[in-house]
């Protein structure tokens, strides 16, 4: 396997890290490309890479873990806690609707409209250090079906869903996702960086823009929140899997990735509470993609085997996850 991932790399020009493991035991570790071109810093097996969108299913897990000590219910409704703000959402979206993505709620960063990872699209990135300063940027889009109608991905479902959290619970969503995921799960290489002051060890997305490569700092919230944007390592992946699948964060896993609803892709794909699964198969799948990241990482937990592929450029991910994982999806 590692001599067809050199070639993928090098013919691709792969920027990031690939990982397999079976149990902890692992078949392949390698990095390519570099963390920072500008000093021409290279990727390590200890770089810490964004992963966009994957980290929405520790979003997920926060919740579900109010949900399990009665903070929160399946069932509490957003306006409950909203109050008087984002009045568009409707009375009866509810936690559930939000984790599955099936609220209907318009979405501040549409992914089903014509949308470009290059563009500008969430104003002034450097205010945007908490949950509540997103409400702003959630504000003013209409519903798009009604809730529970069909699965319909929404990035802003994910920061309501940080929001009720917080509100919830009087803590902050990122000590909730540090003591109700990361810790448990022993993952002491990630965390939620802010892009204006990257330590040393963390890559530097790149995207191309007007014929040049630049840094993704203005295209991503200076902090991530419920939606994406936590900062990982390949072995910390692995830890997480095996911690989920052990019931160390959650005790009840298998309703955790259950699938709930069907995505309308050309490979059977459908979602569960913040994760993904592959079609007619129980591979859990965390995925993310924004401007200068790509990510990906699946678990089987009937061979114990964990794929993860991070990568500092918008698409570089994708070629080495397909290897990697036969192909699917």
């Amino acid at each position: 396997m590692q001599g067809e991932i050199d070639r993928i790399a090098a013919e691709k020009n792969f920027s990031g890290v690939v990982s397999v493991d079976h149990a902890g035991d692992v078949e392949l570790a390698q990095a390519y490309g570099l963390a920072n071109r500008a000093y021409q810093v290279p990727n390590t097996l200890e770089t810490r890479f964004g992963a966009a969108s994957g980290s929405k299913g520790f979003t997920a897990l926060a919740v579900l873990s109010l949900v399990r000590e009665g903070v929160l219910d399946l069932s509490t409704t957003a306006r409950s806690l909203l109050g008087d703000d984002l009045p568009l959402i409707a009375d009866d979206v509810t936690v559930e609707h939000l984790l599955t993505h099936t609220s209907g709620i318009g979405d501040y960063l549409d992914e089903e409209s014509d949308y470009d990872l290059t563009d500008y699209v969430i104003g002034a990135a450097h205010e945007l250090t908490t949950t509540e300063a997103f409400l702003p940027l959630l504000d003013g889009h209409p519903t798009k079906f009604p809730a529970g109608e069909r699965f319909g991905y929404n990035n802003g479902g994910f920061v309501v869903l940080a929001l009720l959290a917080e509100r919830a619970s009087g803590v902050g969503y990122h000590d909730l996702v540090r003591e109700r995921v990361l810790k448990p799960a022993g993952m002491t290489r990630t965390d939620f960086l802010r892009s204006d002051e990257l330590p040393g060890d963390a890559a530097v997305g790149y995207l191309p823009i007007d014929g040049v490569d630049r840094s993704n700092v203005f295209h991503l919230p200076v902090l991530a929140t419920g939606d994406g944007g936590i900062h990982t390592t390949a072995a910390d992946m692995s830890a997480f899997w095996r911690a989920l699948f052990a019931g160390q964060i959650v005790d009840d896993v298998a309703e955790v990735v259950r699938p709930r609803v069907d995505v309308p892709e050309e490979e059977p794909v459908q979602y569960a509470r913040g994760f993904w699964v592959r079609g007619g198969t129980d591979t859990v799948m965390l995925i993310g993609s924004d401007a200068g990241v790509s990510f990906k990482s699946t678990h089987d937990p009937h061979t114990h085997t964990t794929r993860t592929v991070l990568s500092n450029t918008s698409d570089g991910a994708w070629p080495i996850a397909r290897a990697i994982s036969g192909g699917k999806w």
